[in-house]
């Protein structure tokens, strides 16, 4: 049995909080300069290179890639040999994300009741949890920013 303080859990959400919302993973990177280095058309050509000119822009900044940097989705995978100690484990993920949004000076999108009341929680909580558990003694956290703007599509 592998014992974890979840300090590390929210100290590891806070940084993949920020490093989500400002760095491009650079399988990403490749595929847009891949696709941009197919691209027939002059628009789509400039499309691609205006947004990989803004990954550099925010890489070297250190600012968010897009002002949107959505809810919070964190999924998880938590190892049934693992012992969390030192506090709630939801808790903890939600003061991660508290943070990253926080110091990382990024948008707050969430909404505390979203049904009656709508008010911004002003700290990105709380963040959407998927949790599998899984054999072994490990976790595993991906965090992924999820923007409004991919739900939005007109008639």
């Amino acid at each position: 049995m592998r014992e974890i303080n979840v300090k590390e859990i929210t100290k590891t959400v806070e940084r993949l909080c920020t490093e989500s919302c400002y760095y491009l993973p650079e399988d990403v990177k490749k595929a847009l300069e891949d696709a941009m280095e197919k691209e027939e058309s002059p628009l789509g050509k400039e499309i691609l290179s205006d947004i990989l000119k803004n990954q550099e822009i925010a890489r070297t900044k250190d600012i968010p890639i897009c002002q949107d940097t959505g809810l919070a989705v964190i999924f998880l995978e938590l190892g049934q040999d693992v012992r969390l100690v030192g506090g709630d484990l939801n808790e903890a993920i939600n003061e991660g994300v508290r943070r990253g949004y926080i110091k990382g000076y990024l948008r707050s999108s969430a909404v505390d009741d979203p049904f009656i009341a709508r008010k911004n929680t002003g700290d990105n909580t709380p963040a959407i949890i998927h949790t599998k558990i899984v054999s072994g003694d490990k976790i595993k956290l991906i965090f992924a920013p999820k923007g409004g703007g991919s739900e939005n599509m007109s008639a």
